[in-house]
């Protein structure tokens, strides 16, 4: 029966799973219109929810513990209720963070279903909270004005016709159980993907994630969703056709005119973790907005919200606190362009237009030198407020004054510059002799 479960489970580290199709931009899709709100908003919320959460030992508990599927169902989706769960809260802290669009894990590896699938009898319209979970947020996101995202995994570990247990790689076309087996879980995944895509409406970005078995025909599903809603991006995690390339627990960016997002977590877990307080400060925040927005690319920042459904407080504050900065500096952030210039010891910088902006968190006292700008400067003034500041090109040199000491801004403060054309660099950088 389409729907059963096993005991076995699959296993691949989640941090360490990062596709990068094997071939660089083949299959990539995006671009232009297509992708012209997303390469604005340039800050998403991640947001990783499900029974894992009642378990409180992050989302690949199951996996990790090899726990059996009675006990994970009985122990974990049982018991779960989500009792405070409030999603207009979710979406009014991603829009206070600065946040243009949002993510939502509607079925993880473990196979829950976070809405009422008809695929299956393991879903929460059935077990646990005995409601849908999904239609609440996808209303709640867009009252609030954010694109709306929804993760899925093609991957079930629980699945009976799965390929097998305790994989330690992507399943592989030998590992198939039958090729009648693999044809029904085809059809049991792309029937639940069917039902996100014709059962809420508008959904503006399909997120896959997972411990993906070889061949399930993934184009077909993805050519399926975009003639089911043909504005959709896409990301590059389950085959061709893509408008998102993904780079997890790390900034890596791909080609130039390639469409991506950097999706990182707030301390070590993707899942609410009971135990983990290894909480990044508003600082790495907003240093990791920027060292994408850099980049041309997104942040999806992720938060594991409680079994009953609230966001953790230290998450909360951080991303308020950030939110803040860029409420002052939001400028430089959102619709960056990709930034011609090479790294500096004081901090970074972003562009739009003809503006540059730079953003110092290692004080150079009252003057700073910038020696890459090829582009005649028309003004200098610090982004928030507006105060102006005298300057000096000399040649290739740049020479700030009357920079306030100690630094306004305590996160990241930031100058503004109005360059002449197009901004451009002194020298482009062809490669760089640290690894990485």
């Amino acid at each position: 029966m389409v729907g059963a479960f096993f005991g076995g489970l699959p296993i691949i580290p989640h941090t360490t799973f990062m596709s990068e199709s094997g071939n660089g931009g083949a299959g990539f899709a995006g671009g232009g219109e297509r992708t012209a709100w997303f390469d604005a908003a340039r800050y998403g919320m991640f947001i990783h929810w499900g029974a894992y959460a009642v378990a409180g030992r992050g989302e690949w508990a199951a996996n990790r513990e090899r726990i059996p599927f009675a006990d994970y169902k009985a122990r974990y989706v049982d018991t779960w209720r989500a009792e405070k769960y409030d999603p207009a809260a979710w979406a009014g802290l991603a829009a206070e963070a600065g946040m243009k669009y949002a993510v939502l894990t509607t079925r993880h590896h473990d196979g829950l279903a976070l809405w009422p699938t008809a695929q299956s009898e393991f879903h929460t319209g059935a077990l646990g909270p005995k409601r849908d979970l999904v239609g609440p947020y996808v209303e709640a996101m867009r009252a609030a004005g954010l694109k709306v995202g929804l993760y899925f995994s093609p991957a079930d570990w629980y699945h009976a016709d799965y390929p097998g247990p305790w994989f330690r790689d992507w399943p592989a076309p030998a590992d198939w159980k039958s090729a009648e087996a693999r044809e029904r879980f085809i059809a049991y995944w792309r029937a639940q993907v069917r039902e996100l895509l014709t059962g809420y409406g508008k959904i503006d970005y399909l997120w896959y994630d997972g411990v993906i078995p070889d061949d399930i025909r993934s184009q077909e599903a993805n050519e399926e969703a975009l003639r089911l809603q043909p504005h959709l991006l896409i990301n590059e995690r389950n085959g061709q056709p893509w408008h998102v390339k993904n780079s997890e627990q790390a900034i890596h960016a791909p080609a130039p005119g390639i469409t991506w997002e950097a999706c990182m977590t707030l301390n070590d877990n993707w899942g609410f973790h009971a135990g983990d307080f290894r909480w990044k400060d508003p600082v790495e925040v907003v240093k990791m907005l920027l060292k994408t927005a850099t980049k041309a690319g997104n942040l999806l920042l992720n938060v594991g919200p409680r079994p009953d459904g609230t966001i953790p407080e230290e998450s909360a504050t951080i991303l308020r606190q950030a939110g803040k900065w860029l409420e002052r500096n939001g400028e430089s952030i959102y619709g960056s362009e990709l930034n011609p210039f090479t790294w500096s010891n004081w901090g970074i910088v972003t562009t739009r237009g003809s503006r540059v902006y730079l953003h110092i968190w290692n004080s150079t006292g009252t003057e700073l030198c910038v020696a890459d700008i090829a582009n005649k400067v028309l003004s200098a003034s610090m982004l928030h407020g507006g105060a102006p500041l005298d300057f000096e090109q000399r040649g290739d040199r740049l020479i700030l004054r009357g920079i306030p000491t100690p630094l306004p801004d305590p996160l990241v403060t930031t100058i503004a510059l109005d360059v002449e054309g197009k901004p451009a660099a002194t020298a482009e950088q062809t490669s760089f002799w640290i690894p990485g």
